[in-house]
């Protein structure tokens, strides 16, 4: 049945159309991952996942949009344990890389290595009401896209570590848009890929240069290593944080396709550390920034006034803006936000274990 413009205007509006689902162009079919990366969700329940091997980003229609509760308020102790009995391993072969919790349903993922080196397997697991299951990829809902410039398969950096590993070191979703950080194989190596969701055939690629205080030198083959975006004087910015330790803040407009950009540092929060994740949420009326580290602890910071911080052009030593460490939240691997009131660790502890759970924001 044909329809005119007439009658297709009075069907949306009276509500009979309804918007076209981000999912529906997914096929469903195996994703073929060759590594189980960094982990974000978008609208509707969709999942995507960095394959830093493949350098591929994947979206997954989870199927898991309805309001939920989550894990509740019991912890999982012995997670790794758990992970290696539901995949018929040993704990020493499983390696989880990063944790997300669903902000629709509160279904905790995680992408997890079964096995070490390159025989490893990728997959990711799900846990609702404290019981562990597999998303098939075998046969699921997904699209793709593509790195265009990801380091070789076989390029290593000075110290003999592969490239291609850093190819996606975080991502976000982001006003239609896919955010990934990463290197690249351009000289300035250290990239912000953008990329139309859904997938469109092309991705922007922008390189970062910043400059290190604690190392006292411009740098442009660093990987961001972690980053969230927040709305600094109205505009949306990343906030990323590299190895050792800056904090950086890039308008998300200066994003365009073959440029060279130069991050602003506003921060230096400890050399000898590597940050892993970083938070952003609201107590008391204020925005906080929560960030868990390699060997620093986790740091909160006040989220005010980030625009009012000197850019740092000279060698210097811990400065900027300023930081307390939560001295309760010891060995924590992986980090996000679980609702407006409590945050989701995994913790690794005095035994070698993995724990989970979710705790109060500070």
């Amino acid at each position: 049945m044909k329809f005119n413009r007439l009658v297709l205007a009075t069907l949306a509006a009276t509500g009979v159309l309804a918007a076209a689902s981000l999912t529906s162009g997914m096929q469903a079919g195996k994703a073929d991952m060759k590594s189980a990366g960094p982990l974000a969700f978008g609208p509707e329940g969709i999942l995507f996942a960095g394959d830093p091997i493949g350098a591929q980003i994947f979206a997954f229609d989870t199927g898991d949009a309805k309001a939920g509760k989550g894990m509740g308020e019991a912890n999982l102790p012995g997670l790794q344990e758990k992970i290696a009995a539901h995949l018929g391993s040993s704990a020493d072969q499983i390696l989880v890389n990063d944790l997300a919790v669903n902000p629709l349903s509160k279904t905790i993922y995680l992408s997890v290595q079964r096995g070490r080196g390159p025989d490893a397997v990728p997959v990711i697991l799900r846990i609702r009401d404290g019981k562990i299951e597999d998303l098939k990829l075998d046969a699921i809902r997904h699209s793709s896209a593509s790195l265009q410039n990801a380091p070789a398969a076989d390029a290593k950096d000075q110290r003999g570590q592969s490239k291609r590993s850093e190819a996606i070191t975080d991502l976000a979703f982001l006003d239609g848009k896919v955010i990934v950080a990463g290197l690249s194989n351009e000289e300035f190596a250290s990239t912000l890929r953008t990329i139309d969701f859904p997938f469109a055939k092309s991705n922007t690629s922008t390189n970062v240069e910043i400059f290190h205080g604690a190392h006292g030198r411009y740098e442009t083959n660093a990987p961001v290593r972690t980053f969230t975006t927040y709305n600094i004087g109205s505009q949306p910015q990343i906030l990323a944080a590299y190895t050792c330790t800056p904090l950086v803040r890039i308008p998300v407009s200066d994003l365009k396709a073959g440029s060279k950009i130069m991050g602003t540092t506003i921060a230096e929060l400890g050399n000898r550390n590597r940050p892993i994740d970083m938070i952003v949420y609201k107590k008391g009326g204020a925005d906080f920034i929560l960030m868990n580290n390699s060997s620093r602890g986790v740091m909160k910071m006040s989220a005010a006034n980030l625009e009012s911080y000197q850019p740092i052009t000279k060698p210097t030593d811990v400065t900027g803006v300023p930081y307390e460490t939560i001295a309760a939240w010891k060995g924590v691997e992986q980090l996000d936000r679980f609702d407006d009131t409590h945050a989701l660790m995994l913790i690794r502890t005095a035994a070698g274990g993995l724990d989970l759970q979710k705790v109060a924001l500070p």
